[in-house]
């Protein structure tokens, strides 16, 4: 553990963790925040502090994705309103604003 390690919290928790284990042993680099972020999720049900998603919702059908970068979200609508040609609607957990990925018709 290096005093330079990222730290993430959570105040639903009540802790601080040091992201040594994602740096060392996963090798998640730049990523540590992120693979933190999903594994607390995946473990508890929710993000840590500071973290917020992309949601990409299906108008048609009940798939959808929450991705933590909205590049990985517009990929999944772009994919499945090409595949399914239903229209997506893309839009961040923390703002007012969506957009629409349209499906062929």
């Amino acid at each position: 553990m290096s005093e330079n390690d990222p730290t993430v919290s959570c105040e639903r928790c009540g802790r601080q963790w040091t992201l040594s284990y994602e740096l060392d042993e996963l090798m998640a680099g730049n990523r540590a925040v992120e693979q933190f972020a999903l594994d607390h999720e995946r473990h508890t049900g929710h993000y840590p502090d500071g973290v917020s998603t992309w949601r990409a919702t299906c108008r048609q059908c009940p798939d959808g994705v929450e991705r933590l970068s909205e590049d990985a979200a517009r990929r999944w609508a772009r994919t499945h309103a090409r595949h399914t040609r239903h229209d997506v609607t893309l839009h961040h957990a923390e703002g007012d604003e969506t957009s629409l990925i349209e499906g062929e018709d």
